[in-house]
């Protein structure tokens, strides 16, 4: 039996943001259509340091797919040892017979999936009259996040804050003459959040909230992507009250989504969150339904976005000839 291995470079010569965006929109039906077999993930630290690796992993029924992913972060030794701070590697089996087809780098699958989650939520949940879009933070999610969003919606201004001054300086340049937008640096976030339409949140999220209630205009469409762990948090607690409140999933997200303060210090209740966003997808939900309404959709990321997108990448490989295969036995 073959398994293709396919290395970093390869991948990012598969990735079809498009066809990513279609893929992951349609993992969140699965998910919601009952497809989709999702276990809690696991994270092992090492003692002592922010460093560790989690592991997630999921089945999609529909497509006949297993995956497991591992994503290890916080090594801060490691460029000095020549490896990168981070490094994400998935597993992709055939579900009916247990067969190990690929094994991927999975570099660009989880900025990728991930900023396909958000672009899905502004499409369907952000007013159409947003024009002005608001962008927190200036690394590799903040600039993948544009990429995405940009896909689904026009906007005529994109406004960005990060605490790193260096780094917002470099993200408007950058960004500025990839997409030809009239991006604007502000002095602060208060600032960014209080011109926009839709405030997406991309940091790392261990300062605390960011982004406060009173900040919000109307109408105001917010991508939470930063919380994905316990205490982590992005936003002011007090924004869930009178929001309508979208979860890729509920389950994960009352554990590490920003969701999780608002549940936690009794603003909300799990059973007030209006949907999941595979149930508006399906239509079985209602998505934005008044101009004035605050709407949130809070992200921790589910094995069900990598599963999609790494069977896809895998059956290109096949369909353009990349990648190793390696017999593991015969």
């Amino acid at each position: 039996m073959k398994t293709l291995l396919l290395n970093k470079d390869e991948v990012g010569s598969l990735i079809d943001l498009d066809a990513v965006l279609e893929a992951v929109e349609n993992g969140y039906k699965a998910f919601n259509s009952g497809k989709v077999v999702q276990p809690d993930f696991m994270s092992i630290e090492l003692p002592g340091s922010h460093a560790c690796i989690d592991f997630k992993g999921g089945l999609d029924l529909a497509g006949g797919y297993i995956t497991i992913k591992s994503s290890a972060g916080g090594y801060k030794g490691n460029p000095e040892l020549g490896l990168p701070t981070g490094m994400n590697t998935v597993m992709l089996f055939e579900a009916s017979t247990g067969a190990l087809r690929c094994v991927m780098d999975g570099t660009w699958i989880t900025g990728c999936r991930t900023a396909a989650a958000g672009a899905i939520s502004v499409k369907y949940l952000a007013r159409e009259d947003a024009k002005t879009l608001c962008i927190i933070g200036a690394g590799n999610q903040a600039r993948r996040q544009l990429r995405a969003i940009i896909r689904v919606r026009d906007f005529s201004e994109v406004v960005v804050w990060n605490a790193s001054p260096g780094a917002l300086d470099e993200y408007v340049r950058e960004m500025s003459a990839e997409t030809g937008l009239d991006i604007r640096k502000c002095e602060t976030a208060e600032e960014a959040v209080r011109a926009a339409d839709v405030v997406v949140t991309t940091t790392r999220a261990h300062r605390g909230p960011i982004v406060q209630k009173a900040w919000l205009k109307p109408g105001t469409h917010i991508v939470a992507i930063g919380s994905d762990m316990p205490g982590k948090q992005e936003l002011g607690a007090d924004i869930f009250k009178e929001a309508k409140v979208v979860n890729d999933a509920v389950e994960l997200c009352i554990k590490y989504g920003d969701t999780q303060h608002a549940v936690n210090e009794g603003i909300i209740t799990p059973e007030e969150i209006h949907a999941e966003i595979g149930e508006i997808l399906l239509g079985k939900k209602a998505g934005r339904e008044s101009q004035e309404e605050i709407t949130i959709f809070d992200s921790v990321g589910m094995a069900i976005q990598d599963t999609v997108t790494v069977a896809m990448l895998y059956e290109a490989a096949l369909d353009k000839g990349l990648g190793t295969p390696y017999e593991f036995f015969k």
